[in-house]
């Protein structure tokens, strides 16, 4: 690349500082632009380098126009990233206790929102989130609520993007582990999920030389409360599915809303037993040219439910394969083996597949699906009875992209963009009609490389029926030589692509050190509206005024009989009351209301000893319970920065033998 030079800095720092010279007098328009030229040649920044930042660069006290949702991966949080400055700006606790925000270490609602998701079995703090999707009104991101799986144990969480906090953890019955979906129809009627690997659903052991017989999968709808965002398994269903690994998922929109795509591999149901003279997963799993693109008509599926066609299965309705076959809910096409990303087009007319074994996305017509099911244009039947729907009948075209293609995301200009994880690039290609007609469909028009190994990737409200173009991120697995090292343990690295121009520009490397993204979605910041401050007293699991409430001036402690119950405030710069006698084996019950109404005069409260750590934002009423089982005297304090006298705002517990 060619060294920066001044008219190039002319060029960019008209594109930093416009907004700061425009109108400025010329002297000192041209001395603002002197001083980026010397920055610029000090670094030794190319042209094209300090365009790419000032594409990136929001001013101090400037906002994002995008926020990010990734996934956290085994850090069990979900991450919050502003666009296009791809700053970090929340880690939302999820399925992993998280001390700084108190999440699971004594407030009532971090802990009983954990214990519900262990539902009954061993205490999980940890989790592995992959899939994050927005809730959506008409086929587009609502800003109201977010729900993400977690992939490990089978789980789903729903979080109020009012103010950013997990309110419900779900086991999903019948799910051991969970990677189809998550994702939400297009009013979040339902949201989606289905499981990874297959269980024994009949209850207790089977050894796996029973597999074919006696696990299998399932495909979950899980129904939302419009108000709440919450999920309500009452009104739930799963769909039984084959003993295949079902991957991931997507939802139909607009000509093809009321279906629901879901990938699969292992059609050949390998178990495997390397040290036991039989083939791994690995080349068990991969020896068939085709696996299944699973079709699922869940509007069918919900009026069979309402008919009566199902069998209670561990709490949650369940259409049985027979039924899902019978009812004509349940289809199959192939698709080429080993496929990973299955992304239905802004129109809802294509289904885009992408298989890791084969260099082509495979594109799917709904169209075509329907007439097919019409024909009864099939194939033959799986070995479960499932219809196979004969794949030149279905597919609409297939563009060959590059090595190792995994998931697709589009723009608003019929383009589609597929990530490479083999080739560690993004291809860029065209859909067919109505977007692009005869030879300019369904073809490949760029490829940027990114570094390395990418494996989701999310462009702008790319899921919705209306997509923005502007930004892709490429969520990339490696980062090798691109940051500093700190060891063996890398970093992630997200990186930003500017989709303005014809040709695709990496312009931005985020590390991200705590966690590892799976896959993300983006919507306008404009359309969240989370809250400053709550109203005050606010009980955050339910969002409504806590009973516990307590104003400044009304605090009080009660005992009866074994039990020490306190109504406490927190403000700057004090906790009332200060000091909280008991005795040892007394069980202590702290109610404390943030009264500050000033945004983020966040308090905490900690009681070391006893491993207790709250976060209270303003107006926030939450509750602990712990039993004083250690005689001592033990400090408690504020541990928010909160005041200048924040070192002041401490008090004690004094537990008398």
């Amino acid at each position: 690349m060619k060294p920066f030079n001044l008219t190039a800095a002319v060029l960019v720092v008209a594109l930093v500082a416009g907004a700061y010279l425009f109108g400025a007098r010329s002297s000192s328009r041209m001395a603002a632009l002197g001083d980026a030229s010397t920055v610029a040649q000090a670094r030794s920044l190319t042209a094209a380098e300090v365009t790419a930042a000032a594409q990136t660069f929001v001013p101090p006290g400037k906002r994002d126009e995008y926020m990010m949702f990734a996934s956290g991966g085994h850090s069990g949080q979900v991450l919050a990233i502003g666009l296009p400055s791809m700053r970090m700006l929340k880690v939302i606790a999820v399925f992993s206790p998280e001390s700084w925000q108190g999440y699971g270490y004594g407030a009532d609602w971090g802990n009983q929102i954990l214990d519900e998701g262990h539902n009954g079995g061993p205490a999980l703090t940890w989790g592995d989130t992959h899939h994050p999707a927005l809730s959506e009104t008409g086929g587009e991101y609502d800003g109201r609520w977010l729900y993400i799986n977690d992939r490990a144990n089978g789980r789903i969480a729903m979080i109020d993007l009012r103010d950013f906090r997990v309110k419900q953890i779900l086991q999903v019955p019948n799910i051991q582990t969970s990677h189809g979906g998550v994702f939400a129809t297009p009013n979040t009627d339902y949201v989606h999920v289905s499981s990874k690997i297959p269980m024994v659903w009949d209850g207790g052991f089977a050894p796996l030389e029973q597999y074919k017989e006696r696990y299998r999968g399932a495909s979950a709808w899980l129904a939302i409360d419009k108000t709440t965002g919450r999920i309500d398994l009452a009104r739930s269903f799963q769909i039984e599915l084959p003993p295949y690994s079902q991957d991931l998922a997507d939802a139909g929109k607009l000509v093809s809303d009321g279906w629901g795509f879901i990938n699969s591999f292992n059609t050949e149901m390998a178990t495997g037993g390397n040290m036991e003279g039989k083939p791994a997963i690995e080349a068990g799993a991969s020896a068939k040219d085709f696996d299944f693109l699973h079709i699922i008509n869940w509007k069918k599926a919900e009026e069979v439910v309402k008919a009566g066609k199902f069998e209670m299965k561990n709490g949650v309705k369940v259409i049985s394969l027979k039924t899902a076959i019978a009812e004509g809910i349940l289809y199959f096409a192939p698709e080429p083996r080993s496929p990973h990303g299955v992304d239905v087009a802004p129109n809802g007319q294509y289904i885009v597949v992408a298989g890791k074994l084969d260099p082509h996305t495979t594109v799917y017509s709904i169209d075509k699906i329907k007439k097919a099911i019409a024909d009864k244009n099939f194939e033959g039947t799986d070995p479960f009875g499932v219809p196979i729907l004969k794949f030149d009948a279905v597919v609409a075209g297939r563009v060959a992209v590059g090595n190792g293609p995994l998931h697709t995301q589009f723009d608003n200009q019929g383009y589609a963009y597929t990530s490479l994880f083999v080739e560690s690039a993004v291809a860029k290609w065209s859909l067919g009609e109505p977007y692009f007609k005869g030879d300019q469909a369904f073809k490949l028009v760029d490829k940027v490389p990114v570094h390395y190994n990418i494996g989701h990737l999310a462009t702008a409200e790319g899921d919705t029926i209306r997509p923005a173009g502007k930004y892709l991120v490429a969520l990339n697995k490696w980062s090798v030589d691109r940051f500093p090292t700190v060891g063996p343990l890398h970093p992630q690295n997200l990186q930003l692509v500017d989709l303005n121009a014809s040709k695709m520009k990496v312009i931005y490397d985020m590390p991200v050190p705590n966690a590892e993204p799976h896959y993300a979605q983006i919507i306008r910041m404009d359309k969240i509206k989370a809250w400053d401050v709550y109203p005050m007293g606010t009980d955050v699991r339910t969002m409504e005024k806590s009973a516990y409430v307590t104003e400044r001036g009304k605090e009080r402690v009660e005992r009866k009989g074994n039990t020490l119950t306190v109504w406490m405030t927190a403000m700057r710069s004090s906790f009332r009351p200060d000091i909280i006698r008991v005795k040892k084996g007394d069980t202590v019950v702290l109610h404390i209301t943030n009264t500050e109404k000033q945004k983020d005069a966040t308090h905490g409260f900690a009681i070391p000893q006893y491993n207790i750590q709250m976060s209270i934002d303003p107006g926030e009423t939450v509750t602990v319970r712990f039993v004083a089982n250690k005689a001592g005297a033990f400090s408690h304090y504020c541990t928010e920065f909160c005041s200048a006298l924040h070192l002041e705002m401490q008090g004690w517990i004094l537990v008398e033998p």
